[in-house]
Order: structure tokens, then sequence, then C-alpha cells
């Protein structure tokens, strides 16, 4: 006992966390998406007037596992650094912004709550910034890999203010409903 693990046990510590924190952050990003109903073919978002700057919708089916296989590979790497000064306080914030995330879609897609979501987005962009500088404190490698995530985190936040900007009555909106929906 005591003795110091050889860089191939690491390396397999490490691959084990992953064989696990990848399917299981994409698994939980992927569900709540599909559980709420999000994106285009959602009744009520297509409704919406959206920005001029918004993506395609299979953009979204690309780009959020690949943001979600990054986000499951940094958290393993942090998983794998046993003994790592700060590593309880960086995964408790990693599971913060995943929480964040994942209720994300539902408040918007499926609620409707396009405020209530702007904030929360908001605070998923504080939190995933927070996690990546205690990431970077343990691992830098695991923070790079969150950077790609943030940077959309600030574009998707962008897509919401605008969305909210554009439609004032989102909350209200009911689509498919007969005539046009005027408040007096």
């Amino acid at each position: 006992m005591g003795q110091i693990a050889s860089t191939s046990q690491l390396r397999m510590a490490f691959l084990r966390w992953a064989l696990v924190t990848i399917p299981l952050v994409e698994l939980l990003g992927i569900s709540s998406g599909q559980l709420s109903g999000s994106g285009f073919g959602n009744p009520w978002f297509d409704a919406l007037l959206k920005p001029s700057f918004m993506p395609p919708g299979w953009a979204f089916a690309v780009i959020w596992p690949i943001l979600y296989a990054l986000m499951g590979l940094a958290l393993g790497i942090i998983l794998a650094a046993r003994g790592a000064r700060g590593r309880g306080v960086a995964i408790t914030l990693f599971i913060i912004q995943l929480i964040l995330n994942l209720a994300w879609s539902p408040l918007f897609f499926a609620a409707h709550q396009v405020t209530i979501a702007f904030g929360v987005v908001v605070a998923m962009l504080v939190a995933a910034v927070a996690t990546a500088a205690s990431f970077a404190r343990i691992r830098s490698g695991a923070a790079l890999l969150l950077v790609p995530y943030i940077a959309w985190l600030v574009f998707a936040a962008l897509l919401n203010f605008e969305i909210m900007q554009l439609n004032p009555s989102a909350e209200t909106l009911v689509p498919g409903a007969n005539g046009t929906q005027i408040e007096l």
C-alpha cells in the first residue's frame, strides 16, 4: 500500500470513469431534450419568431451530443484525479451546472417559460465558467474540454434573449388556436 500508481494504472482509472461519465451525461442531456419536446417540430416553438442567426434544427442534433461527450470526458478526468485538491468542489460545481442544463429544456420547450429559461441559461453559464475554473486547478485539459460548451452557452443565452424579445407573449402563445391571439 502507499505506492504511487503507475501511468498505465492512472490511464485505466480514467478510462473506467470515462466509460461511465460520457454515456451518463449523454443520456441525461438527450433525455431532457427528448422528454420536453425540444427543438423544431414542437408546435409552440415552431410558432415563435426566431432571430435571423438561428441555426437550422439539425445543428442542435449534432452540437449537443458532442458537447455532452466533452462534458462527460472532462468529468471523467476530474473523477480520475483522486486526491486532487479542490476535486469535491469541482465535482459539485459540475453537478450544479448539469442540473441547470437539464432544467433548461423542460422550462423552455415544455413549460414555455422563456424568461425563466433565460435566467437559467445565464446561471448555467456562470456555473459552467466556475466549473471550468475549478477543473483548471486540477487538470487543465478537463477545463479546455469545457470551452466549446461555454461558448455554446453564450450563443444559447443570446438566442434565448432574442426569442424572448421577439415574442413578448411567448408564455401565453397557443399554437394552432383558431384566430389571432390579441390581448385586450
